[in-house]
């Protein structure tokens, strides 16, 4: 079995690319802000330190807002975000992780350490892409 595969980890095939939001910015900006920095994930900021994360994908913006013919700008990242996030943490095995993506249909999670800090996406493709969860 490939060294990798019995050893890897969330924070192995972690991305950095996303960005921080709070929930009450437009989709419409949320998209600006998507195209700025070359995202596809929201991570919406909690409100308080007692609140949860929330995650908004670009295929939620397809779904809940373009497909359904709402106005982007006349509508809120809190309205269509899931929330509470389903996360994982940096030393989460990648069979694991693929498994959670598998069992809650979710296709990205943010990387979340012991002190409730972001330290990145994985993303249920990548997994396939890098040959880590073969054997899930």
């Amino acid at each position: 079995m490939n060294e990798n595969r019995d050893s890897g980890r969330a924070s192995d095939v972690m991305s950095q690319n996303y960005a921080l939001v709070q929930g009450g910015i437009t989709v419409g900006e949320a998209l600006q802000i998507m195209r700025e920095r070359n995202v596809y994930c929201l991570i919406v900021d909690k409100r308080t330190p007692d609140d949860e994360y929330g995650i908004v994908l670009a295929r939620d913006i397809a779904r809940h807002v373009l497909a359904k013919g709402r106005a982007p700008d006349r509508c809120n990242v809190y309205e269509i975000m899931s929330k509470p996030v389903i996360s994982v943490r940096p030393e989460m095995h990648i069979r694991y992780c693929a498994r959670l993506f598998h069992k809650f249909g979710i296709s990205t999670a943010p990387v979340i350490d012991a002190s409730d800090e972001i330290k990145g996406l994985v993303a249920y493709d990548e997994l396939v892409v890098k040959g880590l969860a073969k054997d899930v």
